[in-house]
């Protein structure tokens, strides 16, 4: 009888500690680092808006200098949602992904900052996940990873799923970094956390993940990881013919109620199905 007391006695305060972080409202920085992502990028902030319906957050896009007309497309969609919910860093040319994050640090006003791809690789879907981990356990990070059970990656080559089954292999052997998943970028960090990680990694190109995480292990940052999956680019052609469905002209109002929750007095009609296509 005593045992199970104690057990109810700490589920109990478990949830307290849980309830208490909810009702501290947080604000959450999502970088983009781009480059000749115009066909990707509206989809993305639209579904991202879509499932953080009652999250306060911003999205910090870092382009570097894209050819192809992405800052047009980022431009459109500042109109859209507004450009403080939408922050464009442009940069003049290819500076690294590293160097990408570390600017849209110094732009970015969360509480925690969420970094992910613009290559549709990253399905927003699953931010309202990584916020619920983060609560629930109180981790400085939450990772990402496709090496769990029910995670997955889909429409990758045999060629592409070895080599980073491979290199995830390799790292672990060497590095013993505590993750499952060392190459994926889709991550979720405690500001000061993030600050701090940053600032001691030296590599600027896509390495730059993989020492991120492994330093912020021997840091000894609570880590938690939350299972993803990597889905098709038919999966995001299915999203964007079902957004084009819910979003016709005559309900463009739905996107409009998203958006005025963080502008009350503001009101937009648009049709996003044109934005990035």
């Amino acid at each position: 009888m005593a045992k199970l007391e104690e057990i109810e006695t700490e589920e109990h305060q478990k949830a307290m500690i849980i309830s208490k972080r909810k009702r501290i409202k947080k604000k959450y920085s999502i970088i983009i680092p781009t480059y000749n992502e115009r066909l990707n990028i509206g989809l993305v902030i639209y579904l991202v808006f879509k499932h953080l319906q009652d999250i306060d957050f911003e999205v910090v896009i870092v382009d570097d200098g894209s050819p192809d007309g992405t800052q047009d497309i980022i431009k459109q969609l500042q109109n859209v949602y507004g450009d403080d919910l939408i922050l464009l860093r442009a940069r003049p040319k290819k500076l690294g992904l590293g160097t990408a994050y570390y600017d849209g640090l110094k732009h970015a006003s969360g509480d925690f900052i969420i970094i992910m791809d613009a290559d549709l690789s990253h399905h927003p879907k699953y931010l309202p996940n990584f916020i619920r981990k983060q609560m629930e356990t109180g981790a400085s990070i939450v990772t990402g990873t496709r090496y769990v059970r029910n995670g997955g990656i889909h429409g990758w080559n045999l060629v592409r799923k070895l080599t980073s089954r491979g290199a995830n292999v390799l790292a672990q052997t060497l590095l013993w970094p505590a993750v499952s998943d060392l190459t994926g970028s889709f991550r979720l960090y405690e500001r000061t956390a993030f600050e701090d990680v940053v600032s001691s990694c030296v590599s600027k190109g896509y390495v730059f993940q993989m020492e991120m995480i492994v330093r912020a292990s021997r840091k000894g940052y609570h880590i938690e990881e939350q299972r993803v999956e990597s889905p098709t680019t038919l999966t995001f052609q299915a999203a964007r013919s079902s957004r084009s469905s819910e979003c016709p002209k005559e309900k463009a109002s739905q996107p409009s109620a998203t958006y005025s929750r963080h502008h009350e007095q503001r009101t937009t009609t648009h049709n996003p199905t044109i934005i990035g296509e």
